[in-house]
């Protein structure tokens, strides 16, 4: 192993952060507009093309300052990295979001998300508000999950940003 080669651990923490805040600042604008609670897809796809395109410049900075080599394990790593300091904050956010800026939110995002079932007239009244009871009693699991979630995306970016930008050194 060389001495001056970089640090994964350094550049997940940075490249996570920048994520982390390019993330929360979506999440403020999405507050400031009272769309924090819509199920609107094109949110997702956001959050999931700043992810990608956050994740390959990390993994392109770290190729970049490794003399232009990289291995896909290094790439696995920094994008399980990234996203796991992403996610962190997004979670911390999330915690602030939901107990200061919107004590509502679970309620709103729950009715939000029991809105479009009820439309379809799958569930009673009664299911519907058992489930609506439920959804927010166990609200906080979402935090855990998230993280692994977060993880899980960040190895599978991270394996093709891999498999994109991956140089081996030569053998002599």
């Amino acid at each position: 192993m060389d001495e001056n080669q970089p640090k994964i651990g350094k550049f997940s923490l940075n490249y996570g952060l920048i994520l982390g805040a390019i993330s929360v600042a979506f999440g403020v604008m999405l507050f400031t507009m009272d769309a924090h609670t819509s199920q609107d897809p094109i949110n997702t796809v956001i959050n999931i093309v700043l992810m990608v395109g956050i994740t390959f410049w990390g993994i392109h900075a770290y190729r970049k300052a490794n003399g232009g080599f990289l291995k896909l394990g290094e790439a696995v790593k920094l994008g399980a990295g990234i996203a796991l300091v992403a996610g962190v904050i997004g979670v911390i956010y999330l915690l602030l979001l939901s107990n200061v800026l919107d004590p509502d939110f679970a309620v709103k995002a729950t009715e939000a998300r029991l809105a479009e079932v009820e439309a379809t007239g799958q569930l009673t009244a009664e299911q519907l508000e058992q489930q609506k009871e439920m959804s927010v009693k166990f609200f906080w699991i979402g935090y855990p999950v998230i993280l692994i979630f977060n993880i899980i995306i960040g190895l599978v970016i991270g394996l093709i940003g891999g498999l994109i930008f991956k140089k081996a050194k030569p053998a002599y």
